[in-house]
């Protein structure tokens, strides 16, 4: 099997395995308990959440732990607004935000709260001067990603920062795509929230965080217990939250040299079938996260691309895994001006740390293939 979906989940980390099973096996304690089971416990959830400060330059304390991604992204689209100090409940986002931010802003926006979305340019950029005139004093929060995970594109989120402090505003990134695969410093990047999880770079699933910068007020969607310091109740998953730590912190360790492999490699795919007619590669080459390549190949399915791949034994994707089976166009391709048809087309291959040059060439050879038979078949039922 060739494995190019990073973007959606990577394979986990054998080191990673072997520092969570511990808390699997024998550390099976409740890090809330005061005995000396449960303190062991503690201080392992302890170290982990000093490992994922570490990966975005943030501090301990400023790291909420999630059962993910998507709730760390509606943690802070409906958290933050609710404790605004200045009682606004408006909200500035992105069209090609993932689902768990526009849900979350549609959610907010059913409940009266103000919600504008900038749409972006044809590579998947977002122009901050479009929020400079978007923000208000009824904005509260601006919530842009860092990386999109169908394109790859890597948007200004330091620059529309500033406008949203200027303006008085909170500024959340979801960073998931990011984090793990390219540097992050949340004080450089100027956020009062950030968004990962495991998963995105060799760690469990189920696992995330929210970052919150020291004195930002949160309003909690989960309370029972008083964990996280009242931010997020529930009983620590402590054997996940080591899994994070360690994987974060492998990652630190290593993200020069994974993002070097996955760029070349990346590369070496797009040449070998840029000459096939009708080939498009979609975002922005330049600013795009590493293992990243959004291919359109015009007039052929997206789907039957994917399906003939994994007849192939190769797995990619036409976008987001979060949004596979659903009968509706990318929202990202349309939000950059393709027709609901045309991003029908879009091909996502994201590579990984453990992929080869072989994997490469024997995935160009296939597409190409498939490219020319699915066009054959169009012209024979056409």
């Amino acid at each position: 099997m060739i494995y190019l979906d990073h973007a959606a989940t990577t394979p986990l980390d054998e080191r990673v395995l072997e520092a969570m099973l511990p808390y699997l096996r024998d550390g099976y304690g409740n890090a809330s308990s005061v005995h000396a089971v449960g303190q062991a416990a503690r201080r392992a959830v302890d170290e982990a959440r000093q490992e994922v400060a570490a990966l975005i330059g943030a501090e301990p304390a400023e790291i909420i732990f999630t059962s993910g991604g998507t709730e760390a992204d509606n943690l802070a689209v409906w958290g933050l607004p609710a404790a605004h100090p200045g009682r606004r409940r408006g909200i500035v986002t992105s069209a090609i935000e993932h689902h768990a931010v526009l849900q979350a802003c549609r959610s907010q926006e059913s409940r009266g709260a103000p919600l504008l979305v900038v749409r972006p340019d044809e590579r998947g950029h977002v122009d901050p001067h479009a929020f400079q005139g978007a923000i208000d004093d009824r904005t509260a929060l601006v919530s842009v990603m860092l990386a999109n995970n169908e394109l790859g594109t890597i948007e200004p989120v330091r620059e529309i920062a500033e406008l949203a402090h200027e303006g008085g505003a909170l500024m959340h990134t979801d960073a998931v795509q990011v984090a793990g695969q390219l540097p992050i410093d949340v004080q450089e990047l100027g956020v009062d929230a950030l968004s990962l999880t495991a998963h995105k770079f060799y760690g469990p699933k189920g696992v995330g965080a929210l970052y919150l910068r020291r004195g930002v007020a949160l309003d909690p969607l989960q309370v029972g217990g008083g964990q996280e310091r009242g931010r997020r109740g529930g009983t620590e998953n402590v054997a996940s939250i080591v899994g994070f730590g360690a994987a974060a912190r492998l990652a630190l360790e290593e993200m020069e040299a994974r993002a070097a492999h996955a760029r070349t490699l990346r590369d070496r795919l797009w040449r070998a079938v840029r000459d096939v007619p009708g080939a498009e590669r979609l975002g922005d080459p330049e600013r795009c996260l590493p293992g990243h390549l959004l291919l359109r190949f015009r007039g052929v399915d997206g789907e039957a691309l994917v399906l003939n791949l994994d007849l192939h034994g190769i797995c990619a994707s036409m976008g987001s895994a979060c949004s596979s089976g659903s009968l509706e166009a990318s929202h990202v391709l349309t939000a950059i001006g393709l027709d609901p048809q045309a991003a029908r087309e879009g091909l996502r291959l994201t590579v990984g740390r453990g992929n080869t040059k072989r994997e490469i060439d024997e995935t160009a050879a296939a597409l190409r293939r498939i490219v020319e038979r699915q066009r054959e078949l169009m012209v024979s039922h056409g």
